[in-house]
């Protein structure tokens, strides 16, 4: 049967979550419809090693904070699953699953939302998908020629497929240098990024990570 609300979550991670617990106290009628089978988002499909990279007080959803995790710093993906799970529960969030969204288009006044279930009708629809399930590989030139091994962190799952091997890591965000940090422990590792990588103290928490990061303001005369 179709489904009339004032607004469609599309994605049930951490950025759909965050918007129905908003969502709820303007005490708005909204669904979140998530392709996955289980609460987690993308969290549940990483890699063995995935953390965060900054403590649990400083990571938290609106609303309730991330509880620590037992002898970790830096939570591992599967208390950010645990908490993602209890945060939905205790949220009482409207979470259909699994759903997948097919088609979005406007119908008079109102979106509406094609699924592989049924069909929504919405004033607003919030895309909170985000990119696990679109992984980007640059098309880089003689990339069809290169013999060796080919793939997106999406497809990583261990270090220990790589021991011995010579690698090459594309890219400076978090997931690659987590990932160089894995790698280098068992293979000869090249790191290839578009600017020299900024290297930061352990003790900087996740109020102030941000500040160093960003890039220096240069002034403009008027």
């Amino acid at each position: 049967m179709p489904g009339t609300c004032d607004v469609v979550v599309v994605g049930g991670g951490q950025a759909g979550l965050a918007a129905g617990y908003y969502l709820r106290r303007a005490g708005l009628e909204y669904v979140i419809l998530d392709a996955q089978s289980q609460p987690g988002g993308a969290w549940r499909h990483g890699w063995d090693s995935l953390r965060l990279f900054s403590p649990a007080p400083y990571s938290p959803l609106p609303g309730w904070g991330m509880p620590g995790q037992d002898g970790e710093e830096f939570p591992s993906a599967g208390h950010v699953v645990d908490y993602l799970r209890a945060y939905e529960q205790r949220y009482d969030l409207a979470v259909r699953r699994p759903v997948r969204v097919q088609e979005v288009w406007p119908a008079g006044e109102l979106l509406a939302v094609q699924t592989d279930a049924e069909m929504w009708s919405a004033r607003f629809v919030i895309s909170a998908t985000g990119t696990w399930q679109c992984p980007y590989l640059p098309d880089v030139p003689g990339r069809e020629e290169f013999g060796g091994r080919q793939l997106h962190t999406v497809d990583y799952a261990s270090a220990l497929e790589f021991r011995g091997q010579r690698v090459v890591i594309v890219g400076g965000g978090n997931s690659g240098a987590q990932i160089l940090a894995d790698v280098s422990r068992v293979a000869e590792v090249t790191w290839a990024t578009r600017r020299p990588p900024r290297f930061m103290p352990d003790d900087v928490d996740g109020r102030v990570l941000f500040d160093p990061a960003k890039p220096p303001v240069v002034p403009v005369a008027g």
